[in-house]
């Protein structure tokens, strides 16, 4: 009885040790950039600043570049999430209820663009816009975040669709529903989780994108994440902090929102050629 009690104290104890250097390696760095963002003099070896200040803030959003960059930032990530949805849900549905030709093939396909290096891919892909008179365009910055989220808004969806068994819509149509009412009424609320779930790392990712914006928007269009590239660079990284912060506060909190949602079997279903 004493080496079971023994055993299980020495279980904890490695479970509550596993479970510090969890939080050390991911809450830690995100614990320095809000004690650096609000830290008005902070010198060695003090573990914490000696003065506290919040004009790092100010400086931060007296750039000009910055809160344009936040507000073109959004604005380009509420599009490409919008027309992604238009573009792949009919796409995943056909996926993943009608069988045509090379159809693996073409879902396999959407992962291409998270296969290889992106910058590759960014090159060839701004040598086509500059023939077609896209870049340094709004409509190029678009279509280059879409590339780069087709994989979410395609692969997450045909899953959730497979995954809806047909008993159910087949018993809406035999009481009279059309084909659209029961995908309206059935089909979509019962594929919206995975839906949400997609839309939110869409977003995510359009509004981290920065190689491709660089590629295809400069000079004119400059990003939260290209911004922050030149504050880091050029000025001291108490401001880096703080934009990092505005940069990773979306992302936390859309997570927390759609948490509710995200269940492993969705994602890992989401990922799988069937």
């Amino acid at each position: 009885m004493r080496w079971y009690f023994r055993a299980l104290g020495t279980r904890r104890i490695v479970e509550f040790v596993l479970l510090a250097a969890f939080l050390i390696f991911f809450m830690g760095p995100l614990l320095n950039l809000a004690v650096l963002a609000f830290s008005g003099s902070w010198r060695y070896p003090g573990l914490l600043p000696q003065t506290w200040s919040i004009k790092w803030w100010s400086f931060v959003f007296k750039q000009e570049d910055v809160v344009q960059s936040i507000s073109l930032s959004f604005m380009i990530a509420s599009i490409v999430t919008a027309l992604s949805i238009v573009i792949c849900i009919p796409a995943a549905y056909a996926f993943a209820r009608i069988r045509f030709p090379l159809s693996r093939f073409f879902l396999f396909s959407f992962l291409l663009t998270h296969a290889f290096p992106k910058m590759g891919l960014y090159v060839a892909i701004a040598v086509l816009f500059y023939k077609l008179g896209l870049m340094n365009t709004l409509i190029g910055v678009v279509l280059i975040h879409i590339v780069n989220v087709l994989m979410f808004m395609t692969w997450i969806p045909t899953a959730a669709f497979r995954n809806i068994h047909q008993a159910q819509e087949e018993s809406a149509k035999d009481v009279g529903a059309s084909p659209f009412r029961v995908f309206r009424s059935i089909t979509l609320p019962m594929a919206m989780p995975a839906i949400t779930v997609a839309s939110v790392f869409t977003f995510l990712n359009s509004l981290d994108e920065a190689q491709g914006t660089f590629l295809v928007g400069i000079p004119d269009f400059k990003t939260m994440p290209i911004v922050m590239y030149s504050i880091i660079s050029d000025f001291p990284s108490n401001a880096g902090a703080v934009f990092s912060i505005i940069l990773t506060a979306p992302t936390i909190i859309l997570l927390v929102a759609a948490q509710r949602f995200v269940s492993a079997d969705l994602l890992a279903g989401g990922f799988q050629v069937k």
